[in-house]
């Protein structure tokens, strides 16, 4: 499906059926398949043949909804995961291993940066964090020799900082490890990040392609451009025999497709954080729409940053839509249409007391931890999703104590601004 536009994959990828087949794509809610000889199935746990022996390593419904979002980021292979952090988990841990070391922008989500600043930690595995918008020359300065990893978000949660996917990827590339950037506030309708440089994309699946609250995943896209064997030295769980499966060579067997692989017959198998069928079924509806739900929220988006950007009790909106926002020139460098997303985040002239005024007054929105979903949400990142970090983190990270986090619904966009605007008057 390579030659057709977002709009027509995901409708169509990652599933044909044949003459008499459903047309929606079947839930096969089944953990075990049969078998008419034993060694039909050795061939499968040998990697030698290609089928389904245990839903705990492959199932036909998650392998379509992979193989579309693959597509949709113009990758060679996808495995999905039972949350974004899983994810982002196995995306790093896949080729990082104890003494090794990440370099990791400052201003991601929350969870990620305790993911490496703490658990990854516990598994000895350091992380450096450095400025988003540093040069490359000081991001350069965070790599040592055992650096394996570049981490960083097309779009920051809750901050919003627009990436400079091409500096990343550049200083990734001249140090020998890949770029892996977590593309879910963009989503692939509006940034591909490896038409940039990127080499792997990771998504909380949860957010705008699942759409409506109702299931929480993530997904791992790779781009298969990375030469693993180049630096065989540094990758050798993907260069050298895996003797947890019979002595396997990823790189040799599986070529492009030897991180996915891995991915999926090495961590999925000991791990598990996998999917349910059912939730990758709802999964692949939220995807059907992603387009027009994606151009919906920019557009509101736009109307209603622009409306804060002109209220008296705002002291500041972080936009990338916005002319005057800081990172107005890289969205419409890297952005479809200059779009980003349906997420704002902003400050009251009143900080924080006002600001929890203002939220507890709203009508319309929904207080939530929740973000990226059909109906507009709002929290406080400081007291909620950033809550674990001290004041000097959340500086870091681009969260000052009175920042709101608005995520805009495609409820009628009048409908939003006036809900916020009897808020404000009571903030």
């Amino acid at each position: 499906m390579s030659d057709f536009k977002v709009e027509t994959k995901c409708l169509h990828s990652g599933y044909t059926p044949s003459k008499g087949e459903p047309c929606a794509l079947p839930i096969y809610q089944s953990t075990t398949y049969k078998y008419d000889t034993t060694d039909e199935m050795g061939q499968l746990f040998d990697l030698k043949a290609e089928g389904y022996f245990y839903t705990r390593l492959q199932n036909p419904t998650n392998d379509a909804v992979a193989a579309k979002i693959a597509d949709l980021e113009g990758g060679v292979a996808a495995i999905l995961t039972s949350s974004g952090q899983a994810a982002n988990f196995y995306a790093v841990f896949n080729i990082c291993e104890a003494g090794d070391h990440v370099v990791a922008a400052s201003t991601i989500y929350g969870g990620t940066f305790n993911l490496l600043a703490v658990t990854f930690k516990k598994l000895g595995i350091d992380c450096t964090f450095v400025d988003t918008d540093a040069s490359p020359e000081e991001i350069a300065a965070a790599f040592r020799p055992n650096t394996k990893v570049l981490f960083a978000e097309t779009i920051a949660n809750p901050a919003l900082v627009i990436l400079d996917i091409e500096k990343f990827a550049k200083v990734a590339h001249e140090h020998e490890v890949p770029l892996i950037v977590d593309n879910t506030f963009a989503t692939p309708v509006n940034c591909r990040p490896f038409e940039w440089g990127a080499d792997i994309v990771t998504h909380s699946t949860t957010k705008y392609m699942d759409g409506h609250a109702v299931q929480v995943g993530g997904a791992i896209v790779d781009s298969g451009n990375f030469d693993w064997d180049a630096y065989g030295h540094k990758y050798h769980g993907l260069t050298e025999p895996d003797e947890s499966y019979h002595g396997v060579i990823y790189t040799k067997q599986f070529g492009k497709k030897a991180y996915i692989t891995k991915a999926t017959s090495q961590l999925m198998r000991d791990l598990g954080s996998i999917p349910s069928p059912t939730n990758c079924f709802l999964l692949n509806l939220g995807l059907e729409t992603l387009p027009l739900r994606v151009e919906r929220h920019c557009y509101n988006a736009q109307k209603i940053a622009e409306f804060l950007n002109a209220h008296e009790k705002v002291s500041h909106v972080n936009y990338a839509g916005l002319p005057d926002d800081k990172y107005y020139a890289l969205a419409q460098k890297y952005m479809n249409e200059g779009r980003t997303c349906g997420v704002i985040s902003f400050e009251l002239t009143g900080g924080r007391e006002a600001a929890v005024r203002f939220m507890d007054s709203l009508k319309l929105a929904t207080i939530a931890t929740h973000v990226a979903a059909s109906k507009t949400m709002i929290l406080h990142p400081a007291s909620h999703t950033h809550r674990q970090m001290n004041d000097e983190q959340l500086a870091e990270a681009g969260v000052s104590p009175g920042m709101i986090r608005l995520s805009v619904g495609i409820e009628n966009v009048d409908d939003i601004i006036a809900d916020i605007e009897q808020a404000l008057q009571n903030a």
